[in-house]
């Protein structure tokens, strides 16, 4: 037990991180720094407000020890001053014209005041600013240690291995007493899934040479635990017990719905993923093209699927919009009733296939997980996704509502689209001919649907352009093959190796497993969006939630039923089997 403690500090290391150079700026994360107009070397003259002059903030930022040794690799770099905002400067080394386009190599701030060096970046952190490990970027102090570390123990809490009574083998009328119980692998399942917090904790402190790489041995033991599950492998033989009764786990998840909500409106921050959903919302009030033309503060949010910003629509029409990038109330109501309705959804879903405490369980995972707390601090459109893929899981037994499901969620952020076969197939009874049929004339109107507004608008060129054409060519420093592969391609061979792998499970989850519930349905859903993830040039810790309702639906569905569970269960699916509705009745 004292281990697993310990473990659980370790997980938790994100929320003491900072970046490793202090700052007092500030710009929206993902977006290039924006400066003012050069000053000349030659002028010796101070700008207006400032003390030091530019070639004053050069030699000091030159002999900075890490501009020394990166000016010592590359000698042929030529440096640029600039004015920020008062008091700092920046100094900025760059490629020689004349050999394409100038490419910035050192970027250094520099303190007016002080003469010092306040912070110095290179290789992919000149370019990404959310690569420098800012405090706060994003989730703000979500990521705080005192946020985080008790998110994670409420994660883990309702399942320590501990027993009230009797310790099996006593004597008959032994006193009861609290006792330790065997570890399983449902435990090591729950660590593995806080496991992304060590990657997080090296992203946190800006350094991601560490972080991406520790981002794949949990997606790799997800990705088998699931293909397993799918295939009815390692499957657990005695029933998901917790030490809190079912109204205490409620009580704690009124708690955490309470405390997720008043973070959110004190503390969080909007992040360009949720103002993209603003303006794209605001387009479509005003009958605007959603795609193309957007402000130069979030020139690449029309990259999601129209489904994202029609979902902001009705926050808008509420909130409404300043025209900036200011609090943005809108996203953050969105970001709330994403969070919500993914909470109520678990629970229904849970209800309808083993009672309300399968329901509770669900909805309470998904509250105390820390990873869906850091996407609604940072009131991204995540949690949209992983509300439609819930929605579908719940219309499961009816062909033509799961196409209406499965095609929502894959017009969000386009990922779920890997998971139409899963869909397709479903779960028993496999579909027949018009079931598929009429799975696929759903899918299909839905998408005619969800589409009609950018081709009416003429915008599917740009649509086009700035959604499949701009993700499959964005180079990010956030996988392995953006951070060890980037320009020279060294990984694509693999990487299309993975791809190719991808593409295969995803067209082979429509066939096998033959035998499958809404458990290994979920379990091959996951796997095939986790292993979409591996794939990903860019890849960002946000997209934990894309996957996390399926995998923990897979994990609880694979335990067995206690007793009358199990016998209600057997008739629910029966009377689903039998007609839909004989499956409306009891309620799956």
């Amino acid at each position: 037990m004292t281990a697993a403690l310990v473990l659980i500090g370790v997980i938790s290391l994100p929320a003491s991180a900072q970046a490793t150079t202090t700052t007092a700026l500030s710009a929206p994360p993902g977006l290039p720094v924006l400066v003012q107009t050069p000053t000349t070397a030659v002028n010796n003259t101070p700008p207006k407000g400032f003390r030091l002059s530019a070639p004053e903030v050069e030699r000091i930022a030159a002999r900075n020890p890490e501009v020394i040794a990166q000016l010592r690799r590359d000698p042929h770099l030529i440096p640029y001053e600039y004015t920020r905002d008062y008091p700092f400067w920046q100094v900025s080394w760059f490629t020689r014209p004349g050999h394409g386009p100038q490419k910035e190599r050192i970027q250094v701030y520099v303190d007016d005041q002080t003469g010092q060096v306040t912070q110095v970046w290179t290789g992919y952190q000149v370019a990404w600013t959310m690569a420098r490990g800012y405090p706060g970027a994003f989730g703000r102090h979500v990521n705080s240690l005192y946020v985080w570390l008790p998110m994670c123990a409420a994660f883990l809490l309702p399942f320590l291995p501990l027993r009230l009574g009797a310790r099996p083998g006593t004597p008959p009328g032994s006193r009861r007493r609290l006792y330790f119980t065997r570890l399983t692998l449902w435990h090591l399942d729950l660590l593995m899934l806080l496991g992304f917090s060590v990657s997080l904790a090296f992203f946190n402190h800006a350094d991601i040479g560490m972080s991406v790489p520790l981002v794949y041995p949990f997606l790799l033991y997800l990705l088998v635990r699931m293909l397993l599950l799918a295939f009815r492998r390692g499957r657990p033989r005695e029933p998901l017990r917790t030490i809190l009764r079912p109204g205490w786990l409620a009580l704690g998840l009124i708690f955490l719905i309470g405390f997720r909500i008043g973070l959110n409106v004190t503390d969080s921050n909007v992040i360009d993923v949720g103002y993209a959903g603003v303006i794209g919302a605001n387009k479509v009030l005003f009958g605007a093209k959603l795609y193309g033309g957007w402000p130069s503060d979030n020139p690449q949010g029309d990259t999601y699927g129209p489904v994202n910003y029609f979902a902001y629509t009705p926050f808008n029409v509420i909130f409404g919009w300043s025209g900036v990038w200011d609090s943005l109330p809108a996203a953050h109501a969105a970001a709330i009733a994403f969070d919500l309705l993914t909470i109520l959804g678990l629970f229904l879903l849970g209800r309808a296939i083993r009672g309300p405490t399968l329901g509770i369980l669900l909805a309470y995972l998904w509250a105390a997980y820390p990873f869906t707390l850091y996407v609604l601090e940072s009131n991204s459109n995540d949690a949209l996704v992983a509300l439609t893929l819930v929605l579908t899981l719940l219309l499961l037994r009816w062909a033509p509502a799961r196409g209406l499901g499965a095609a929502l969620a894959g017009l969000t952020k386009f990922a779920p689209l890997a998971l139409a076969p899963v869909f397709l197939r479903g779960a028993d009874p496999p579909p027949g001919r018009r079931q598929v049929l009429r799975y696929a004339i759903v899918y299909a109107l839905t998408i005619a649907v969800m589409m009609a507004y950018v081709v009416i608008t003429g915008d599917l060129g740009p649509f086009w352009r700035d959604t499949f054409v701009y993700q499959i060519g964005r180079p990010a420093p956030f996988s392995v093959w953006g951070l060890w592969g980037g320009a020279a391609g060294t990984l694509s061979l693999e990487q299309h190796v993975v791809e190719g792998g991808m593409v295969a499970l995803a067209i082979a989850a429509m066939f096998v497993p033959r035998r499958r519930g809404v458990g290994q349905t979920a379990a091959m859903a996951a796997a095939v969006l986790i292993a979409f993830q591996l794939c990903l040039t860019y890849w960002f810790y946000l997209y934990v939630v894309w996957f996390f309702p399926l995998v923990i639906v897979a994990l609880t569905l694979s335990h067995p039923a206690e007793a009358p569970e199990r016998e209600r269960s057997s008739e629910a699916w029966a009377a689903a089997a039998a007609s839909p509705a004989a499956a409306a009745q009891v309620g799956v």
